[in-house]
């Protein structure tokens, strides 16, 4: 395999990988994201050109510093051929002396993981979740002047809006929010994931709920394949409408932006997913997959 990093050749990357969403989400996103000023100093990689058959996106060398790092040290993946992955043993394309991770949103990657990860001593955690997109109408994709009326085209939120200003208000999350954020992250808690939820905070857009006491109390971050995550809302604020305005903000924002997103929901909460469903929201079942790969000398 090997990097493109010409502007002609990545925007035509991302035109293609655009119909084969929603399996190439993680790579499409990360692809956005080098074409927009590469905030997190990503590369992409194909195995063919223009014919490619597997894409990854991963950090540039220099920012893979921290063999112990799995946040940074991520690599996105969206194949054609599922069959044929032996690319993923190749030490050029994924240092496995490192930590690292896998992303995709392809369910027949997982065997083609299993196999490479077999030949190897590495420790393999593997999670799937729900994946849900929105699906944006053609005059949204195309209009640069109209800010569309969410609540109209999702039934995100009931809540009555006049009753909530005094006390409640919509924000952008910074780097001030960033142990916060982490602190309730079920995959971060640590100091690495501290850094790398600083380092989002800092690039990419962040929403949240400001409530009565002036700290927030609903919020959820995107990170470096355009993915919303890390989304929390404190116990005492829930079940008030929090959290849909949270996302309400996000859809508003991140479409008038014309940026892609997408995120996932652990499939036994419940009650989330059926809401997230009967608001026009689509689901695609287990379509998130995720491989954290230790090798066997740091576990």
């Amino acid at each position: 395999m090997f990097v493109t990093n010409e502007p002609q050749k990545l925007q035509f990357l991302y035109e293609s990988l655009e119909k084969s969403i929603p399996e190439s989400f993680k790579v499409y996103g990360a692809i956005f994201n080098i074409i927009n000023k590469n905030p997190f100093n990503l590369e992409a990689l194909v195995d063919a050109w223009p014919d490619y058959q597997i894409v990854i996106a991963r950090p540039k060398k220099e920012e893979m510093k921290d063999d112990l790092d799995h946040y940074t040290n991520t690599y996105h993946i969206f194949t054609k051929v599922p069959d044929n992955l032996e690319v993923l043993a190749c030490p050029q394309v994924i240092n496995g002396e490192q930590a690292f991770q896998i992303q995709g949103c392809q369910e027949n990657l997982r065997e083609a993981r299993r196999k490479v990860s077999a030949s190897k001593s590495v420790q393999v955690d593997y999670m799937r979740t729900m994946l849900f997109s929105v699906e944006i109408p053609v005059e949204l994709k195309t209009s640069s002047d109209d800010k569309e009326d969410l609540t109209q085209m999702f039934k995100i939120s009931n809540m009555d809006e006049a009753s909530r200003e005094e006390t409640f208000s919509s924000i952008f999350l910074d780097t001030s929010h960033a142990r916060l954020v982490n602190e309730q992250w079920d995959f971060g808690k640590n100091e690495r994931s501290l850094k790398y939820v600083e380092c989002c905070l800092q690039n990419v857009p962040a929403f949240g709920v400001l409530g009565p006491e002036g700290l927030p109390v609903s919020w959820i971050v995107m990170e470096q394949s355009c993915e919303l995550r890390m989304g929390y809302t404190v116990p005492n604020y829930r079940q008030q409408g929090n959290t849909w305005l949270t996302y309400h903000h996000s859809l508003e924002y991140l479409i008038q932006k014309k940026i892609p997103f997408y995120f996932h929901v652990a499939g036994s909460k419940e009650m989330i997913v059926q809401k997230l469903i009967s608001s026009g929201i689509k689901g695609y079942p287990w379509g998130w997959h995720q491989w954290k790969c230790n090798p066997k000398k740091y576990c």
